[in-house]
């Protein structure tokens, strides 16, 4: 299967993004940090969040240890969330952590490679009664259901290569 998904093309990233970050407002490119990789973990804290995602949380108190082990075979690794930098900023010194989080405030970058939903399509794929999990982890999240389920979790991978950007596996 490794194989197999190595062997799948290479997207291209054509659009502009923009990302804000404890260092300014960067592009994607400049998200790689003068390496070859860059890996972003989509963080579940979106914009009406009051602290991030539990189980995200839980997650990315294992990407602290493991960024120098990435950075050292030409990858950076990054989160990325819709909430304000500020927020997010808070959080992460809250936590204890020390990687780089970026906000994608503004930008359709979690719509575009499918992490954030609209409210129109969480409606539509929410029928009935919401698993109990959902209302516990929303009610952490300090939100509601609703708001909780417009983000999802993931992990991209980009390369960079001649200056372009393109979405890997």
């Amino acid at each position: 299967l490794a194989r197999q998904r190595r062997e799948l093309p290479w997207v291209p990233v054509e659009k502009e993004y923009r990302f804000e970050t404890a260092g300014g407002t960067k592009t994607l490119p400049e998200l790689f940090d003068g390496r070859t990789q860059l890996l972003i973990y989509h963080f579940m804290f979106g914009p009406a969040y009051e602290a991030g995602c539990p189980v995200c949380s839980s997650i990315a108190d294992n990407i602290n240890p493991n960024v120098p082990h990435v950075n050292a075979r030409d990858v950076t690794m990054i989160c990325a969330s819709r909430a304000p930098l500020e927020k997010l900023q808070a959080y992460k010194q809250r936590m204890g952590w020390t990687f780089d989080w970026v906000s994608t405030d503004g930008s359709d970058f979690n719509f575009d490679f499918g992490f954030s939903y609209t409210d129109e399509q969480v409606r539509s794929f929410v029928g009935g009664e919401l698993p109990p999990v959902i209302s516990e982890v929303s009610a952490a999240c300090g939100t509601d259901p609703a708001g909780y389920m417009t983000e999802g979790p993931g992990l991209s991978a980009f390369a960079l290569s001649d200056g372009d950007v393109h979405h890997t596996y």
